[in-house]
């Protein structure tokens, strides 16, 4: 990876982490293209610059860090699943993300889905989140554990399910990315460096920027994100999901620019 490669892949990480379009399988699908994808920094940079991505939210939400113990409790419970399940199918989980194939797959079901949710749930009434609907929303998050489905899109229509408001569902899969994105880059990184994984100065360089970008690309990101959310719904990013998808598939079968990693 070069630092160019690595500010390109730090804007897509930016752009497409709060958005329901999958940052995994964007960053998978950028990275084969590339031509890093096996690359093991490539592997942890992705993971690592999440970090920057997470701190936007903590910016632009700052005074709702200053909530009861109340609303950490319930992030907390969200949080759970993620857990478990991440660690009893940690294998699982990186053998799927060593496919553009299954992105392209998910992509398009995800979209198909994208386009009818505002149909089956609309824009909900409900504003305050219940233990219970946390840990709902919770479990519809690992489905993002496959590689294209979208964290931020599945625990959003977790929480539109429970009849909560595209806005209020949407901030809490904001909030919930914290712990779960931490945790995954803490955990990867430990993983790393039990595998004796050394960064050089580039490297750490290359991370730092990594970061930077993907902050400011967040920012921009969520913000605008929610404006358009409010107004108009899910069904541009289902279309833009199906095209995507379609895209990667006749790219992979017929141009063969992209390749398992």
């Amino acid at each position: 990876m070069d630092t160019l490669q690595a500010i390109v892949l730090a804007i897509i990480e930016g752009l497409t982490e709060f958005l329901p379009v999958s940052s995994t399988g964007h960053m998978i699908i950028a990275s084969s293209f590339f031509g890093i994808a096996h690359d093991d920094f490539t592997k942890l940079f992705t993971i690592v610059i999440q970090l920057g991505t997470i701190m936007s939210v903590v910016v632009l939400y700052f005074k709702r860090f200053f909530q009861s113990m109340d609303f950490y409790y319930k992030l907390f419970v969200a949080f759970l699943p993620a857990v478990f399940l991440g660690l009893m199918l940690s294998d699982f989980i990186d053998s799927l993300l060593e496919n553009p194939i299954t992105v392209a797959v998910s992509l398009i079901i995800g979209g198909f889905i994208l386009l009818k949710v505002d149909d089956w749930f609309g824009d909900g009434e409900q504003t305050e989140i219940s233990y219970l609907t946390a840990l709902k929303i919770g479990f519809f998050q690992c489905l993002a554990m496959i590689p294209g489905v979208s964290r931020s899109g599945a625990s959003i229509v977790g929480g539109m399910s429970q009849k909560l408001s595209r806005t209020v569902a949407a901030e809490f899969s904001f909030f919930l990315a914290i712990p779960t994105m931490l945790g995954a880059t803490v955990k990867k990184s430990y993983d790393y460096y039990e595998a004796g994984f050394q960064l050089s100065s580039e490297q750490a360089n290359m991370l730092i920027i990594g970061n930077v970008v993907g902050f400011v690309v967040a920012l921009i990101a969520i913000k605008s994100f929610i404006t358009y959310l409010s107004k108009h719904g899910f069904k541009i990013f289902g279309y833009y999901r199906i095209i995507a998808g379609i895209a990667v598939l006749l790219i992979h079968f017929f141009v063969q620019e992209l390749t398992v990693i």
